[in-house]
């Protein structure tokens, strides 16, 4: 099983550092996302506090770039079957969650080298980060990726036309970013906005990251989840979409073999 998780993180990895096109849309994109809300919005009227908006809104950037990178890593599972990979990997002895995983891994993988690429920017975002703020919220960035890949490979390997997926994603994940306290927080939201962040899996990985940067007790965690809470989420959000992406792999190995 090692073997084969190897191999498909590996596929996964260098399919994507071979796709110049990828890369500048993974990493970009987040990017220049960034920079436009911060400078359009960091001198209205919303000020999430004392900080700028820009810094507050840096860990929903992170949280944008795993949901990208899921999104276009996830994408080629329909490519796969089109070209008859997953055909043959399907019928090989090779335990299916082995398949999800190494899928999985290998997107969030991706996911946390993008991440590593735009906490260069952080000092300019006035978010403050140190050894152990750095590394916790890594931790917390690897287990939103898993978590996220995991609904975007369960989504992708259902679906058999790329059209319908990015229609699918922009219907379902992107409603999911923006109701995750990335762009705007739950204080002050309609009481509907509020009750649809407190029921969107996100919001806690998000606020988990917040809590990696500023610490429990700051002004930049104020009016979020408890930080146990938002950690067991997002732990459960992960083991719940990897299951459902097993799963599916199951099922579809059935049809297959019929």
């Amino acid at each position: 099983m090692g073997l084969a998780v190897f191999s498909l993180w590996h596929r996964e990895v260098v399919r994507f550092l071979t796709d110049r096109s990828r890369v500048f849309s993974s990493v970009g994109q987040p990017i220049i996302f960034w920079l436009l809300f911060a400078g359009a919005l960091n001198q209205s009227s919303f000020r999430p506090g004392d900080m700028s908006y820009g810094e507050y809104f840096f860990p929903g950037t992170l949280a944008m770039i795993v949901l990208f990178t899921a999104i276009f890593s996830t994408i080629t599972v329909i490519e796969d079957r089109k070209e008859g990979f997953l055909q043959s990997v399907l019928v090989s002895p090779v335990p299916r969650s082995a398949i999800a995983l190494g899928k999985i891994m290998g997107a969030s993988t991706l996911a946390l080298g993008h991440g590593l690429v735009f906490f260069l920017l952080a000092p300019f975002a006035g978010v403050p980060i140190d050894l152990m703020s750095g590394l916790a919220s890594f931790a917390v960035l690897f287990l939103i990726a898993l978590a996220l890949t995991g609904l975007g490979f369960t989504l992708a390997w259902v679906m058999d036309s790329t059209a319908g997926y990015h229609g699918i994603m922009m219907l379902f994940l992107m409603p999911m970013l923006l109701l995750s306290g990335a762009f705007f927080p739950a204080v002050g939201a309609h009481p509907l906005m509020a009750f649809l962040m407190a029921a969107n899996p996100l919001t806690y990985g998000v606020a988990a990251l917040r809590y990696a940067f500023y610490g429990a007790g700051s002004e930049a965690t104020l009016g979020l989840p408890a930080q146990w809470l938002c950690l067991l989420v997002s732990v459960a959000f992960a083991l719940v979409t990897f299951s459902l992406a097993t799963w599916v792999v199951l099922r579809r190995s059935s049809k297959v073999a019929q």
